[in-house]
């Protein structure tokens, strides 16, 4: 997931170029964050670990980002919302682009499904079985670069791969397939928002962060849950 946490942080360059050309946020950041998939995707192998790409690209974006936006006049307050999320500000053009991010990934998801498991598993597995690890990497980034962009406005930029890790190894050790793994995650993720957002609401404290602390103390009693189990 270090791909989603570049991506992220390369993200801000997106805001910053949507402030630029008043335009929709969620175009700048998608036209970022694709381009950075499709970037990684092109040089990984080529004389550069994955991993490197992804750390001089992300930093870069982001100073670059930050820069840019500090020359744009009352951009500070956008910006802070979109580092930690402000999900009472979205409005129906938001939602819709939402659903609708959420539509294409879950239908790319499904389409490749068992080839980007193969991929993801075993590289060698997926040569054998006539699968491209590199095409199903490729896919697998720019379903994450969607997803990204349609959820920095609720979680904010340093926040969504907090909400990528944490809802998945919540659901681990109750999961025997990756199948129930992906879905008992999706309802954790959605119960974590909704309670976060009736908490913050009760304590008047940020959205997006109280969704993550809700998140993370579903990890910590998932993990007690297994201990407990292994011990008894």
């Amino acid at each position: 997931m270090y791909f989603g946490d570049a991506t992220a942080h390369a993200a801000i360059l997106g805001i910053a170029i949507s402030l630029v050309l008043s335009t929709n946020i969620f175009i700048g950041v998608l036209a970022v964050t694709l381009i950075m998939a499709f970037i990684v995707s092109s040089l990984t192998g080529r004389g550069y670990a994955m991993d490197t790409l992804l750390g001089v690209m992300a930093h870069s974006a982001l100073a670059v980002g930050l820069v840019a936006v500090s020359f744009i006049k009352g951009a500070d307050i956008d910006l802070h919302d979109y580092l930690f999320g402000d999900i009472s500000a979205v409005t129906t053009t938001d939602l819709t682009i939402i659903w609708l991010g959420a539509l294409v990934v879950l239908a790319l998801v499904k389409w490749r499904w068992s080839a980007l498991l193969t991929a993801t598993l075993n590289e060698d597995l997926a040569h054998a079985s006539g699968i491209n690890p590199k095409r199903e990497q490729l896919i697998l980034t720019l379903a994450l670069a969607v997803v990204i962009a349609v959820a920095i406005k609720i979680t904010g930029i340093l926040l969504i791969t907090a909400m990528l890790i944490i809802p998945a190894a919540t659901a681990r050790p109750f999961s025997r397939t990756p199948e129930a793994m992906a879905l008992l995650a999706t309802l954790i993720g959605a119960f974590s928002a909704f309670v976060g957002i009736e908490a913050s609401h009760i304590w008047d404290t940020p959205t997006g962060p109280t969704i993550v602390c809700v998140t993370a103390l579903l990890f910590v009693i998932s993990n007690v849950v297994r201990l407990t189990r292994q011990t008894g």
